[in-house]
């Protein structure tokens, strides 16, 4: 007993010292043992932890919790991860400390693409970390595949002080034990075949290098209880609960629950925030923290995300995954805003808040139990929000990007003083209407294209119900031929805006000058002002909806100035020589569907209902903007092949 109480106490004194510090100048960052991690005391700041996992994208339940917790860890084992709050409760105290940890052991399914995917998710949200992969810090290396070492030598103390102890147990003697624990209807636990085993036939096996793991030596009668801060006080019945417990394996890699409890105490965690699912984890790590002599951090176990359907959110409701939402035309504030009310508020109706606000405002006592449910509707409204409101330093290279992404660009000089004006134009023109991103490149699609001749027979449909149909039939029944004919007269005679007929005066064209044509030429006809935008909106644009005439009229030639989305943007010339061909004045060799390099070869015998059958190919096949290039070459092989 003498013995083992000096063993007792120099381990605990040991492992105490291992805490987490400042690391000596001497010390390595990567091959460090227990002994060198010798530790620096602790402040009293937050230090916190998140554990995703490196075996796919990084979900949003992980984005969540990363966000409201100050350390994070990946755990390469777990589907979803809570890191929602972390960053948030770290960021509130001035040296709080927000961790990034990789839980790699499983070396079938971890792979470093997958982290890599997740540190660049990571760095989109804006979710910054003070130690980790790229970033370093006191504890040597972040990645628990790169750990071992320390694993081996706190499992090596458990043994000496009697809380752990090897297990020569085979997978089939286990699997026949479980098999014979169910037919019996007892709990499924190891039996401690190994538990009290005789000295000297342990020593005799472990010399022979005979395959084994090691157990945790569970305390009988042992009650485990913790006051988790989301869902108030728990207890487990350890006997009741869990066996003696894994943990290393044969093969030397530790057990999950064994390496976060070792790294949670080493690297100095104050508050684990993670999801409700890892709360039966709770019981074996905290035996194992009292084993090696270290004082618990808090623990707060938040809700999980659902789907519609009430089931934990997964592939199957749709885009998880940050990556997903990204290419989707999400922003990375309106996501951090969204992920912070999936089950937080603080107390008021505010729906729209910015990082400074949620940092000042959040509170984890605030954050409940129940589960939060994932509503697409609600965070593509609150994108909205974040778009309209972001200024032009920020908006104009999000654009950029997504109008490279959706062919927009083609081959244009993207750096040109024409590109980058069409780029400004279109963005801030688009901006109000759109809720994504993505949103300002479809707008943007649309304006540059001229479905006049689709629209005009949209009357002839039989959808009695239909508005569009209606207001169509309206328009064209109210002389939309003489209107149209005047309209293109007055294009002939130079009475449109300058920049109607010299494209490089788009961008910094007064939009009142079209309302000023138009409403001119309105007066001459006769027509009220309520009769005369809905005609012109038809005869400009081809279309009913949209944005404002002089805001698409200016997208359109600012386009054809910077030489930009050449296979779908009809020019203003290009639309009266349609127009002009609708209302029986002059033959017309284009569709307004495609631009023409010259005039359309007859033999390929282009007409509206074969181009209407490959349009809704296009539409039904189309998923994002970045479809679209593919999307065109398929259909421009069909056109050829005509």
């Amino acid at each position: 007993m003498r013995v083992i109480g000096m063993v007792l106490l120099t381990g605990i004194s040991r492992i105490r010292g291992w805490r987490v510090g400042t690391r000596s100048p001497t010390m390595s960052t990567g091959g460090n043992t227990i002994k060198e991690l010798a530790a620096f005391e602790r402040d009293g700041s937050p230090r916190m932890r998140f554990a995703p996992s490196p075996t796919g994208s990084l979900h949003v339940g992980g984005a969540r919790t990363a966000l409201r917790v100050s350390s994070v860890v990946f755990s390469p084992v777990s589907g979803t991860c809570c890191g929602r709050y972390n960053w948030l409760v770290a960021r509130q105290e001035q040296n709080g400390k927000f961790l990034l940890r990789i839980e790699d052991t499983d070396l079938a399914r971890s792979t470093r693409e997958s982290e890599e995917s997740m540190l660049a998710d990571l760095e989109w949200l804006g979710l910054d970390w003070d130690e980790g992969p790229g970033v370093g810090g006191p504890c040597g290396s972040y990645r628990q595949s790169e750990r071992s070492h320390i694993y081996k030598e706190a499992t090596d103390f458990l043994v000496r002080a009697g809380h752990a102890y090897p297990c020569f147990c085979t997978e089939e003697e286990l699997e026949t034990k479980r098999i014979a624990a169910k037919m019996a209807g007892s709990q499924v636990a190891y039996d401690g075949t190994w538990r009290g085993a005789d000295a000297d036939e342990v020593q005799r096996l472990l010399e022979s290098n005979t395959p084994h793991t090691y157990r945790f030596r569970t305390p009988k009668g042992k009650i485990v209880r913790v006051d988790d801060r989301v869902r108030g006080h728990v207890e487990w019945d350890v006997q009741a609960t869990i066996g003696d417990f894994i943990l290393l394996r044969s093969n030397g890699v530790p057990v999950y629950n064994f390496c976060v409890a070792v790294d949670d105490a080493l690297m100095g965690v104050t508050t684990v925030v993670r999801a409700e699912e890892h709360l039966t984890n709770t019981v074996r790590q905290l035996l194992v923290l009292e084993a090696l002599g270290f004082k618990e951090p808090s623990y707060a176990h938040a809700s999980l995300i659902l789907g519609s359907d009430k089931s934990k959110l997964s592939k199957r409701h749709g885009a998880t995954s940050c990556g997903q939402f990204r290419e989707r035309g999400y922003l990375p504030d309106a996501m951090i805003n969204y992920l912070a009310l999936l089950g937080w508020n603080d107390g008021t109706d505010k729906e729209v808040y910015s990082r400074e606000e949620l940092i000042k405002s959040f509170d984890l006592s605030r954050v409940t139990a129940s589960p939060a449910m994932f509503d697409d509707a609600k965070l593509r409204w609150l994108n909205g929000q974040h778009l309209r409101s972001m200024s032009l330093k920020r908006l104009l290279p999000l654009a950029r990007e997504h109008f490279k992404a959706g062919g927009l660009l083609d081959d244009a000089e993207t750096n040109s003083a024409a590109v980058n004006d069409f780029i400004k134009i279109a963005a801030t023109s688009t901006q109000p209407k759109a809720e994504l991103v993505t949103d300002m490149v479809d707008l943007t699609r649309s304006t540059l294209a001229y479905p006049l001749l689709e629209t005009v027979k949209i009357q002839d449909c039989n959808e009695e119900a239909s508005v569009l149909a209606k207001t169509v039939t309206k328009v064209l029944d109210d002389d939309f031929i003489s209107f149209s004919k005047a309209l293109i007269d007055s294009y002939d005679a130079r009475e449109a805006p300058p920049f109607c007929y010299d494209a490089a005066l788009a961008a910094d064209a007064n939009p009142s000058s079209v309302l000023e044509w138009l409403e001119a030429l309105g007066g001459r006809l006769g027509r009220s002002k309520k009769n005369l935008l809905m005609p012109a909106r038809i005869a400009l644009t081809g279309k009913t909806t949209g944005m404002d005439i002089p805001s698409q009229l200016k997208i359109i030639q600012c386009a054809i100035h910077a030489n930009c989305a050449r296979s779908i943007c009809v020019s203003i010339d290009q639309r009266m020589e349609i127009l002009r061909a609708y209302g029986g004045s002059a033959p017309c060799s284009f569709d307004g569907n495609t631009t023409p390099e010259g005039e359309l070869e007859p033999k390929r015998n282009m007409n509206l209902a074969t181009f209407s059958k490959l349009r809704r190919v296009y539409e039904s096949n189309r998923r994002t903007a970045s479809d679209d290039i593919t999307m065109f070459e398929i259909l421009r092989n069909a056109y050829e092949g005509l």
